[in-house]
């Protein structure tokens, strides 16, 4: 009979162990100098990481609550001339702030609509039909990445100006600036990744039931799609509602400008503390979004990378 002799030394390592998720060992941790470093040193990162994320932030809602001549004379006190709440109302109805965020929403729900329309159909056709052309078309997908978006803006431009074999003009239209924008190759390829990781057991059994390629789509692929759904959603919609150069050039009417175009335009003749009160409603509100929806993007943003069979 033999026994199994354990090698003397240190310890196989447990996945629950500190030691084994720390640089500092649980006997340096009980010293009472390591702990007060160790506790000063995370405040100070801490700190730091507010100041980084948090301090301009905070800055144009001072900016933004202050007189034109507080924000010029002394742009970091403290509300030199009291706190002016009326700065907000203003600038809604003054500088047409209400409008131009109407035309962001109104451009943003479409660029998410025609985005995810155009991701979730390339990528059920690249990952889950796999006709035999699959392969040059991820190809020429993925080819168009290494493409700057300076070098095609021209040509997108006289293309929108007038459309190929239907000859009308999309400029001034919301259409220019949702379907450029719906051809996101980057969100096709992200869409296709997650479905070449679904069990396609699923899709074999669906098949022999006798369900078509619509009805896979619809009843199978999109219930599981949640994950990657809220990821391509989220860039979608922060990618538009920041964009300002295209909507700038086929949006040349103020009644379709979006913010980011509109507080350019009346930078010059709109009061200091009117502008920066219409800034920080533009910035403040996908803030307030990511930060009430964190918790359901940041789940869908870890589930993307992997799925459990």
């Amino acid at each position: 009979m033999t026994s199994t002799v354990r090698p003397v030394g240190r310890r196989a390592p447990r996945a629950d162990d500190p030691d084994e998720r720390s640089n500092v060992s649980t006997l340096d941790r009980s010293r009472r100098s390591v702990r007060l470093t160790s506790r000063v040193m995370t405040a100070v990162l801490i700190a730091a990481l507010c100041v980084v994320a948090l301090g301009p932030l905070l800055w144009l809602l001072k900016a933004a609550l202050s007189t034109s001549q507080d924000i010029l004379r002394e742009p970091f006190a403290w509300f030199p001339s009291g706190i002016q709440w009326h700065n907000l109302h203003d600038a809604w109805t003054q500088i047409h702030v209400g409008q131009y965020l109407l035309n962001t929403v109104w451009m943003s729900a479409g660029c998410w609509f025609f985005g995810l329309l155009v991701a979730l159909t390339g990528g059920y056709g690249i990952a889950v039909l796999r006709p035999r052309y699959a392969r040059v078309v991820n190809a020429a997908v993925l080819a168009t990445l290494f493409i700057p978006g300076v070098v095609s803006l021209i040509s997108l431009y006289v293309t929108v100006l007038d459309v190929p074999l239907v000859h009308v003009s999309l400029v001034n239209t919301f259409w220019a600036v949702w379907l450029p924008s719906a051809a996101s190759a980057f969100n096709v390829l992200l869409v296709a990744r997650f479905f070449d990781r679904l069990p396609r057991d699923v899709f074999e059994a669906a098949r022999i039931d006798g369900a078509g390629v619509f009805r896979v789509f619809w009843a199978i692929v999109l219930p599981l799609s949640r994950p990657v759904v809220g990821v391509v959603s989220l860039l979608t919609i922060v990618a538009s509602w920041k964009e300002f150069l295209w909507p700038m050039l086929v949006l040349p009417s103020p009644d379709k400008q979006p913010l980011s175009v509109g507080l350019f335009r009346v930078s010059e003749t709109a009061p200091t503390h009117l502008l920066m009160a219409g800034m920080f409603i533009s910035v403040v509100i996908p803030v307030l979004l990511f930060v009430l929806f964190q918790r359901q993007f940041l789940r869908s943003a870890g589930q993307a990378g992997a799925v459990k069979g």
